[in-house]
């Protein structure tokens, strides 16, 4: 009850100054800042958006026959940049991309039961310090970083701590001191959760571990033939005397990801498998990603883009946002924002976008996100890479989804392909392997329907852009019946102010905006590319659609 009065007190006291200013004449507003929990991040798996180099589609001898879908296909670093350049993401109003890992793969290939399966998503790692040549070079990623920050989009890179890649016979096992290779995880408490191997032949870093590891024979060997082995080996010793943390697995790897950080200016990583590794691990990660980007900011002060401290989001499995701050494994509850996360995955908006209307999804979203998780963010999406029952695996329902999914309160996700209704269910593909085909470009280019659904996208990512209203301000219903709400946010000397109608009649409809602007306001229709002006309290709109979007002209 406490919470459900300060957010009315706060939309009163809104509204109220709403109305005082009808009476002042319109003032130049600041530049839009960008709000990591309003965002608009884009999901790609890095081998599977765009192919901008051929000549890095076969390295290590990674030629055998795999499953469907389960093989390096030649998307790279360069691909995305080159979209970059392009304007794609622009124009879909993403302002975050977040990665697959781009680190160094295991060479060879493995059977976890669906077919023989190569690194191709990034997940199995044998050089934390190396980027894998399938998906280009360091080169090509500090390109990326300065083609993305050049647009005001920032990026997310994926973090793995908790394993190493499985083992070929091409990848010898890591040290004992380092891995763990039993017992498989059987989920049903906390330590069979975090002690153990996610699945068979999937090594487990030993994060639990304080004591002192020599560098894997593998590495060394490997540093030396590439003559880079003194050099990681000083660096090292430099991140051990600056931090007086024991020699202790996580640690140097804590040391290799935040090395991406200092050297080419990422703005955040999305966290693998948290809920598998210690919470304290992602304290102690938090903290040194904060250094490596206070430094890199030092360094590079024509880089920087603005105060946002680094964002860190995490892959909890299964977390919903109904449970707050934390995260239940039966036996013991976790806080994994507490010094750690700014943000979750929300592995529950799929289920609510299907059960609930609109106004409740927003509106318990908005309640969700101001009182137990007020501070921190969740990220929404209504597709990903491994969840096996998205919303709408067939495309079905391609309007719907990007509608509830941009507009929700929150920050969205919005995986490859859910703005051109790339299918997720391919015909010989097991397993996650059908989430995972290229990106239809073809449809795109030439499919009629195709071209809708992007628009739709396109106009609703935009607006969420260029508003942080939409996903990180106070939510209120105006009408009910035509259905139209406002949002506002502020931040400083910043004010963002937007009225949103849905399931409105085609043709002319008015809308009641008398709360929000003032007689004779001239609006945009962001939707329809139309302006209107604001007559005896309402906005009237005639259109083909059966949506609007008004902001201040």
């Amino acid at each position: 009850m406490k919470h459900i009065i300060i957010t009315i007190l706060t939309v009163i006291a809104f509204t109220s100054c709403v109305q005082q200013n009808k009476t002042k004449a319109v003032e130049a507003n600041p530049k839009t800042p960008f709000v990591w929990e309003g965002a608009n991040i884009y999901f790609l798996l890095t081998d599977r958006f765009n192919n901008g180099d051929n000549s890095n589609d076969i390295n290590f001898g990674r030629t055998a026959e795999t499953a469907k879908l389960r093989g390096f296909e030649g998307g790279d670093i360069k691909g995305v940049t080159q979209k970059i350049k392009e304007g794609y993401f622009t124009e879909l109003g993403i302002n975050a991309i977040w990665m697959t890992p781009i680190v160094e793969q295991i060479h060879g290939g493995t059977d976890e039961g669906s077919g023989l399966s190569y690194g191709f998503h990034g997940y199995w790692t044998s050089d934390w310090t190396a980027i894998d040549p399938n998906f280009g070079t360091k080169e090509d990623l500090h390109q990326l970083v300065a083609a993305a920050h050049e647009k005001g989009i920032r990026i997310v890179l994926d973090a793995v701590i908790n394993h190493t890649g499985p083992v070929t016979d091409k990848d010898p096992v890591w040290p004992n001191d380092w891995v763990r290779t039993g017992p498989t995880c059987t989920y049903d408490s906390y330590e069979n959760t975090t002690a153990c191997t996610l699945v068979k032949n999937l090594p487990d870093i030993k994060t639990d571990s304080n004591d002192h590891v020599e560098l894997p024979p593998q590495l060394v060997e490997k540093w030396k033939t590439e003559e880079r082995y003194e050099r990681e080996v000083a660096e090292l010793d430099a991140f051990f005397k600056r931090t007086s943390y024991p020699r202790a697995p996580r640690f140097y790897i804590i040391k290799w990801l935040t090395d991406y950080i200092t050297e080419f200016g990422i703005d955040g990583y999305r966290v693998d498998t948290v809920k598998h590794t210690e919470p304290f691990v992602w304290q102690e990660f938090r903290k040194e990603c904060d250094v490596a980007f206070a430094e890199f900011k030092k360094n590079h002060p024509d880089k920087v883009l603005d105060d946002n401290k680094f964002y860190l989001v995490g892959e909890v499995y299964n977390y919903g946002i109904n449970t707050g701050l934390y995260f239940d494994f039966g036996d013991k509850k976790v806080n994994y924002f507490d010094k750690a996360f700014n943000s979750l995955i929300n592995f529950q908006f799929k289920w609510n976008a299907a059960q609930q209307d609109y106004e409740t999804l927003f509106s318990t979203y908005y309640n969700y996100l101001n009182t137990d998780l007020k501070g921190f963010g969740t990220l929404n999406y209504l597709s990903s890479h491994d969840d096996s029952v998205p919303f709408d695996a067939n495309r079905n329902k391609p309007f719907e989804a990007g509608t509830k999914l941009l507009l929700a309160p929150g920050t969205s996700q919005v995986y490859y392909g859910d703005e051109s209704a790339r299918s997720l269910v391919v015909e010989g593909a097991q397993g996650d392997a059908t989430l995972r085909s290229f990106m239809n470009w073809n449809a795109i280019k030439s499919n009629p329907q195709t071209k809708t659904i992007l628009a739709h996208y396109q106009k609703l990512g935009q607006f969420r852009a260029n508003h942080p209203a939409i996903g990180a301000g106070i939510h209120q219903m105006i009408t009910q019946q035509p259905y139209v709400f406002y949002r506002s946010f502020a931040k400083g000397a910043y004010t963002d102010l937007v009225v949103v109608g849905l399931d409105l009649s085609k043709g002319k409809k008015d809308m009641d905006v008398s709360k929000v602007f003032k007689e004779g306001d001239v609006l945009h229709d962001a939707y329809s590319n139309q302006d209107v002006t604001v007559i005896n309290g309402k906005a009237m709109i005639d259109s083909e659609f059966e949506i609007v979007l008004l902001e201040r002209k």
